[in-house]
């Protein structure tokens, strides 16, 4: 095709739909705390190294490994982001949104910040599960076993995530508060611990995908600042607050900007930013989102 060795082309497809899974849910999580709280949470991306480093750390200090850890670390990363909500971010969910983004960059720099000057900047390494080593031969393609995992795990969380909100009760209570909290406190609902859980959970997202990162990238104070910014596009693209929009634009530009890499390399690094501006463009509130 084009010249290109099939082998190269579906190379680039999985190494596309595996960077698809992380801005999936990444970018889920993000719309969660977005579509309740009304805040662009610029220290996700922090949270996600903070998953990361956790699974690091109960490898190393505690001898806790891979599969514990992907229940520990977002629980213990998740808490984490509520004693954030309850201290900082409750103060400001009825203020202007610049508020927020502002807070919310301001300790992400120094969540990262701590990181950075305690461990360096280089990635420490964290060892593939021996369940999970190996592959499969495909013929036309080697497929690792944990990169496999790593998106049949993240397809399973987001779409399990969609159906938490969009089709339970608590989805239902929820969506309520977003919409008239008054209203649903007044049917004896207590919205303040609903937001906090709600965005615990979020944080709780970012950081199982760091731990499942952890294996492919390294651990590093300098990983959640590189993946961020791309994160943030996907979430414009697909609609803020946009659960669905999310997910589908997640894994469908991880796959975009892989096919990229091998028809045109040069711009693999800036196709998602070409599309997010087209989208703009057409559909200021995103391609699944509504208009305020």
């Amino acid at each position: 095709m084009f010249g290109i060795p099939i082998q190269a082309l579906f190379g680039q497809l999985l190494l596309g739909l595996i960077n698809g899974a992380f801005y999936a849910m990444l970018s889920l999580g993000l719309a969660v705390i977005f579509g309740l709280l009304g805040i662009a949470n610029f220290t996700h991306g922090a949270l996600y190294m903070m998953g990361a480093f956790c699974a690091w750390f109960l490898l190393n200090l505690f001898g806790i490994g891979y599969w514990p850890s992907l229940i520990l670390a977002p629980i213990i990363v998740g808490l984490f982001g509520i004693l954030l909500e309850r201290v900082f971010l409750r103060w400001i969910r009825n203020i202007d949104h610049l508020y927020g983004l502002m807070l919310t960059l301001g300790l992400a720099q120094i969540i990262e910040g701590v990181f950075r000057d305690q461990y360096g900047s280089s990635g420490k390494p964290y060892a593939i599960p021996a369940e999970l080593t190996g592959g499969y031969n495909l013929g036309f393609m080697f497929l690792p076993t944990y990169r496999a995992w790593v998106i049949v795990l993240s397809m399973i969380v987001c779409f399990g995530t969609w159906f938490l909100i969009e089709r339970t009760k608590l989805g239902a209570y929820l969506r309520a508060a977003t919409e008239n909290p008054v209203l649903v406190q007044a049917f004896g609902i207590n919205v303040p611990r609903l937001v906090t859980l709600t965005y615990g959970f979020g944080v709780a997202l970012a950081a199982l995908a760091g731990v499942m990162a952890a294996p492919i990238y390294q651990v590093s104070p300098l990983m959640g600042t590189n993946i961020l910014i791309v994160v943030i596009a996907v979430v414009v693209i697909g609609g803020m607050g946009s659960i669905l929009g999310s997910i589908i634009t997640g894994f469908s530009l991880g796959l975009i900007e892989g096919l990229t890499k091998v028809f045109w390399p040069e711009a693999s690094s800036t196709v998602i930013f070409v599309i997010m501006a087209i989208v703009l463009l057409v559909k200021p509130s995103g391609l699944f989102g509504r208009a305020s």
